[in-house]
This record gives C-alpha cells, sequence and structure tokens, in this order.
C-alpha cells in the first residue's frame, strides 16, 4: 500500500488484534491511506477458539470462515461500499472474501475483485493434519481442510483475479482451476528500511537466528525440528554457537529448551539489530506455502541464510550463490556450520541476497506488478 500510494487513493479497513495499539496503528496507516477503519478481532487463542472449533466439526463452513464472520466487520464494508465507489477491491485471505461476494455489487459499477493468497491456505491446512503430533489437532484440520478447499476454490471462481507469492502456488491453483485470472506478486520487504546501517552491531559470528511468529504452527513445527533433531549436532560441532529465538508468543515446548545456548527472545521492537548481530539466519521449516518474508529480511539485511528447499520455495535465488538449501538434519547442520566458519562465504551470501532483494523483491517492485495486473483485469 506504501508503494501504491502514489498513484491510487487508497481506503484501508482491517481487523485488529487486542495486542496492538488501534490509536497508533491507524497514524501509521494514515501515511499511506486516505481513511483508515479498524474492526476488533476475536481473539486468536482461550476458550471462545476452541468453542469456534468444535462448532465447526459439525458446520458445513470451516473453522476460519466462522472465526472471521464478524458482523462489525460486515457493517464497516457494507458502509465503505454503499459510500464510494471503489475501482478496486483487493481482499488479503479467502476467509475475509465471504461477506465481498454479495455486497460489492451494490449501488453503481462494481469494483474489480482481487483476492491476494498469502498461501494456499487450504493446501497449508492438508500439511498440517498430515504432520501435526496432537490428535484433536489432527482430526480439526483434516476434517477442515476439506472445507476450506471448497470456499478457497469458490472464491477462485467468483473474484475477478487472484494474486499468488509464487508461480509454484499460481500453477497449483491453475491445475484445480484452469480457468482463474491470476499473477504472481511476490511478497516484498521495504529495502530502505531493512537495509544494513553504519551504526547496527557487527556479525557476532556465532549467534545463529531464527524469526518469526511462533505461534504459528509451521514455524512451531520447524522449530521443534531444529531444536530435537538439528541444534544438538551444531551444538557438539560449534560449541561456541548461539542460538537465538525471536518472535511472538513462544510456545511452552519452545521455551523448554532455553537455556546456556539457546535464548527464547520473544518479541523485539526492532529486528534490525538482532539481524545484523546474527552470523546466520536459518529457515528450518518443513510445512508451509507461499514464499517467506524472513528469508527477504536477512537478504535485504545482507545476512546469510540456510534454508529447507520448502522454506525457500518461491524465491528466485540460487543456492550457494544467494542461500544455502539443506533439508536433512546433518545437511542443514553442516550448512550452518560452513557459514559459521568462513567470513568469506558469509559475506558472499550476504551480498549476493541484498543484490537480489533489490532487483525482485522491493516494495516498488511487487506494487508494478500488481498495478500492472489491475489493469489488465480492467482491460478484459
Amino acid at each position: 500500500m506504501a508503494a501504491l500510494t502514489g498513484r491510487h487513493d487508497i481506503t484501508a479497513l482491517s481487523l485488529i488484534t487486542p495486542e496492538l495499539d488501534a490509536g497508533s496503528a491507524e497514524r501509521a496507516m494514515r501515511e499511506y491511506c486516505r481513511e483508515v477503519v479498524l474492526v476488533p478481532a476475536r481473539p486468536w487463542r482461550g476458550p471462545q477458539k476452541r468453542m469456534l472449533q468444535l462448532r465447526s466439526l459439525v458446520s458445513r463452513r470451516s473453522f476460519e470462515r466462522r472465526l472471521y464472520d464478524l458482523p462489525r466487520l460486515w457493517q464497516a464494508l457494507d458502509s465503505l461500499l454503499s459510500r464510494r465507489a471503489f475501482d478496486v477491491v483487493t481482499v488479503e485471505l479467502p476467509f475475509l472474501a465471504q461477506g465481498l461476494l454479495a455486497m460489492a455489487a451494490r449501488g453503481g459499477q462494481r469494483p474489480r475483485l482481487v483476492l491476494d493468497e498469502h498461501n494456499i491456505e487450504f493446501d497449508l491446512a492438508r500439511q498440517q493434519a498430515r504432520n501435526q503430533s496432537g490428535l484433536a489437532r489432527r482430526i480439526h484440520n483434516r476434517v477442515n481442510w476439506p472445507k476450506i478447499r471448497r470456499e478457497e476454490m469458490d472464491v477462485w471462481r467468483h473474484f475477478d483475479g487472484v494474486t499468488f507469492c509464487s508461480e509454484k502456488d499460481e500453477a497449483r491453483a491453475r491445475a484445480l482451476l484452469p480457468s482463474i485470472r491470476s499473477a504472481v506478486v511476490p511478497n516484498a520487504v521495504d529495502v530502505q528500511y531493512f537495509k544494513p546501517r553504519p551504526h547496527d552491531p557487527k556479525p557476532d559470528s556465532r549467534t545463529v537466528l531464527f524469526f518469526g511468529a511462533i505461534n504459528y504452527y509451521p514455524n512451531v513445527d520447524g522449530l521443534l525440528y531444529l531444536l530435537r533433531e538439528v541444534w544438538p549436532l551444531i551444538a557438539r560441532s560449534h560449541p561456541q554457537a548461539r542460538l537465538q529465538i525471536v518472535g511472538q508468543h513462544p510456545t511452552a515446548e519452545i521455551l523448554a529448551f532455553q537455556g546456556p545456548g539457546v535464548e527464547v527472545a520473544g518479541s523485539v521492537d526492532d529486528l534490525r539489530p538482532h539481524l545484523a548481530r546474527a552470523a546466520v539466519s536459518i529457515v528450518p521449516l518443513r510445512i508451509g506455502g507461499g514464499t517467506r518474508f524472513k528469508i527477504l529480511e536477512a537478504m535485504a539485511m545482507a545476512r546469510p541464510v540456510v534454508s529447507t528447499s520448502l522454506g525457500a520455495e518461491g524465491i528466485e535465488a540460487e543456492p550457494e550463490r544467494q542461500l544455502l538449501v539443506a533439508d536433512d538434519p546433518a545437511a542443514f547442520a553442516r550448512a550452518v556450520g560452513r557459514v559459521l566458519d568462513d567470513a568469506q562465504l558469509s559475506g558472499r551470501l550476504g551480498r549476493e541476497g541484498r543484490a537480489l532483494v533489490e532487483r525482485r523483491y522491493s516494495w516498488d517492485a511487487a506494487a508494478q506488478r500488481l498495478d500492472l495486473f489491475f489493469l489488465e483485469l480492467f482491460a478484459s
């Protein structure tokens, strides 16, 4: 939105979670939005969530549809669409598209409807059903993911266009629905914010950094895989190495590994000093879709990255040039060790990664591609 604001007049309607300050969020968003409407979201944890999950088991609707079915949200959307004419309405996540199918046609010329897919959501839920260890979670996801598939594909059929983060996700969608009108608009980072700065701390040659939301199942799964199977190998070969885990809402399972060589830092106000200090940023993911911001942000800070193949999926990075890729515990540990031991390799990966992000994954590059897609939809 910040990159589009020079060419477009933007209004934003967003859910906001309880831990965020609505006033600060609105003031920040008004730098690139004409109008900002914030609606309180349901809690993402606790008894209310559990009750919704139980009700969804016997419902035709997915849990996510129930979670985001908020009368205040649809009322706010209805008010915006009836009060002003919009050329395009873009929606983040298919779960937020349910009201638009009915409301967007009210009064005047109907705006083009564009869905922005962060992942193919039903495929992510299907992966979780296959990989989660808890019986209740496995049952929930096995029942839930076919519902998400039906709902998500229904949005694909009814919307004018769909944007995907990667060519692989777009290809998966087109295999299911050849008639879909789509484009690839990569995830992108603010390369002016995420960049090496003279006053940043220097890399310390021993800190291995993982960052991301630690209540997000693919991240939890990847971290537990790292802590149980990979980190003991790194600690044995490189006793000086130190793992730092940065991200909100660390789970009890993750906190249990905290000790002399493992720091669970939780949320931080500014990620950049932690990235600057890190010897290597790691992405040990085994579940997921779309593309990983954590790779792009680390590359933008000129830090070397070690990732699994799935973690790096969708990013046009060449292994051994812009990052290292490894998929089994021993290979992942060796790749991390290579970066810790070789300052020249570390510097080269960092420089090449930064150049790739500037060229392909900046906000401006993504906004230009999205602009072109808007024009294509109006030309059709």
